[in-house]
């Protein structure tokens, strides 16, 4: 005889209502500050479940971007002709 594995389905609806809504008030809170809201609130959710469920309903922030740097080429380093010199800087 075999026994196989019984999946529990939960029924998430109110969590991700309740995820939607605390969203749409701060739009910019990420799903690790959302985990300790909804805890308090009294929601039991894995981190781990939390962040599919924020995947799946895409309420990921956008990420900012990052810093510009200079493109092209730059002028290259002049060097001493002999001892004892500073390169012409003109």
């Amino acid at each position: 005889m075999t026994v196989g594995y019984q999946t529990r389905q939960m029924d998430d609806g109110a969590l991700r209502e309740r995820m939607r809504a605390i969203l749409h008030e701060r739009r910019r809170l990420g799903y690790g500050r959302l985990h300790v809201m909804l805890r308090r609130e009294g929601f039991v959710a894995n981190h781990k479940w939390l962040f599919r469920l924020y995947c799946e309903e895409r309420l990921k922030v956008r990420r900012r971007g990052g810093r510009k740097r200079a493109l092209g080429t730059r002028r290259p380093i002049e060097r001493p002709l002999a001892p004892n010199q500073l390169p012409f800087l003109g």
